[in-house]
């Protein structure tokens, strides 16, 4: 093949590919995005309150105008994921005013997430990592359904995109979800002046042992079913009613769990894998500088640990 030959074929796979980009942007590479808030797997749009309704077109300035996004429920404070990976840019001002929402960032190609504090604005960032906080709505506006703001920068409708991929039945993945919002690996706790998380761990000065694991929560981070089940509780672990004696226990097909120092949504019926749980209890104020964590443990007191390792294992 002669130079000029090589140098034409180049160009037209360079082109080829462009275009095959431009029709499959990196947002398009999956079929759907990621949950974009802790708390909404299913990234739920916000129906209507008082201030209007939170779907795409929906009626904006009197009737005047049409909302160009969408508005992702999300609770005040709750973790906000990339809903897939790309450039960083921002901070993007929505209200220019400098309220307490005033704040956002932009993924490329292309999306705006506003009324979030980024964890940084310049970047790469992947598919499902954290992204920032949720800024306090209610502050702004009482009584709103606290919401993210998500707009294509082309102003096009996002919402056939925010269905989350449905993931494995319970029965086809062994092994559990993640378990706590900001630790999406299932990560245990190491070691420190309170003695160690892993399963097997010396407890009471060497004469007993852990007979189960702690899994790195932060106080006040929303908790997650680990599996399908039913719920049964409440589980009290130290008798003693401080800040964080709350558990429940999750029965399902082939497991049986407590999960003990968090406040459980409720403490009877069905739950889901994925579904919000409840949220962790204040370790800190029991033990302070300790690693704070959910205590998990398998009611036949096994080792969960090889449950935990995948997290969602996406």
């Amino acid at each position: 093949m002669s130079a000029l030959s090589l140098v034409a074929l180049v160009s037209l796979v360079s082109t080829v590919f462009a275009k095959q980009l431009d029709g499959h942007p990196p947002q398009h590479q999956h079929r759907h995005w990621a949950t974009i808030c802790s708390g909404n797997p299913t990234n739920q749009i916000r129906g209507c309150d008082r201030y209007g309704c939170g779907n795409f077109g929906a009626d904006r300035h009197s009737g005047k105008g049409k909302h160009v996004g969408v508005d992702v429920i999300c609770q005040d404070g709750a973790t906000v994921y990339a809903p897939f990976s790309g450039q960083l840019s921002g901070p993007i001002r929505f209200f220019h005013n400098g309220n307490a929402i005033d704040d956002g960032v932009q993924i490329r190609y292309c999306v705006k997430l506003v009324c979030i504090h980024p964890i940084r604005y310049h970047g790469q960032i992947h598919r499902g990592q954290q992204l920032g906080r949720m800024l306090p709505m209610q502050k702004v506006f009482p009584g709103i359904i606290s919401h993210i703001h998500v707009e294509n920068c082309d102003r096009s409708d996002p919402t056939h995109l925010l269905t989350p991929d449905v993931p494995p039945l319970p029965q086809q993945e062994s092994r559990w979800a993640t378990v706590c919002a900001g630790n999406p690996t299932n990560e245990i706790r190491g070691c420190d002046k309170y003695g160690c998380g892993y399963y097997g761990a010396p407890r009471r000065n060497g004469k007993g042992k852990h007979r189960a694991v702690d899994v790195i929560c932060a106080d006040g981070a929303t908790v997650y079913a680990p599996f399908s089940g039913q719920l049964s509780g409440p589980v009290k672990f130290f008798h003693n009613g401080n800040a964080i004696d709350d558990g429940v226990q999750i029965q399902g097909s082939g497991f049986c769990v407590k999960l003990l120092c968090i406040h459980p949504i409720r403490y009877n019926g069905a739950i889901s894998k994925g579904q919000v749980l409840g949220r962790m209890l204040p370790m800190q104020r029991v033990f302070p500088g300790i690693t704070s964590h959910i205590h998990i443990e398998n009611c036949d007191h096994s080792d969960p640990t090889s449950n935990l390792e995948r997290g969602k294992g996406q």
